[in-house]
């Protein structure tokens, strides 16, 4: 491994081939969604679907992918499943990139669309 000018050590191909993965999965809109709402807190895949505006087959279906990646774990309160966020760092990151990319565009309204002033 190649050390950099900060001191830091390149990570190794499998590190690399993991985070490549995780990304992956928060490549797509709903998911990244469904993290940013449960970084907000824990939730059920109803309350979920709600949220992000999905059908619920939809929603439970990114839930199986997210949590088999290990972004998601769940916890069983009577006949439900409840969502949640196990890792901070997962959260820091979902939280800074949606908040620089919310900061480039504006204030997001309440549908959903950028404000710009008017």
């Amino acid at each position: 491994m190649a050390t950099l000018t900060g001191g830091f050590e390149d990570p190794s191909a499998e590190v690399l081939t993991e985070a490549a993965a995780v990304f992956g999965l928060l490549a797509s809109s709903a998911r990244l969604h469904i993290m940013w709402a449960l970084s907000q807190g824990e939730s059920d895949v109803t309350h979920l679907a709600d949220r992000v505006g999905g059908a619920l087959p939809a929603v439970s279906q990114h839930l199986a992918k997210l949590k088999l990646a290990g972004l998601v774990r769940s916890r069983r309160a009577g006949r439900r499943q409840i969502y949640y966020v196990d890792d901070p760092d997962i959260v820091t990151v979902v939280r800074v990139m949606v908040g620089q990319l919310t900061a480039r565009t504006g204030p997001v309204a309440v549908h959903g669309t950028a404000s710009r002033g008017s």
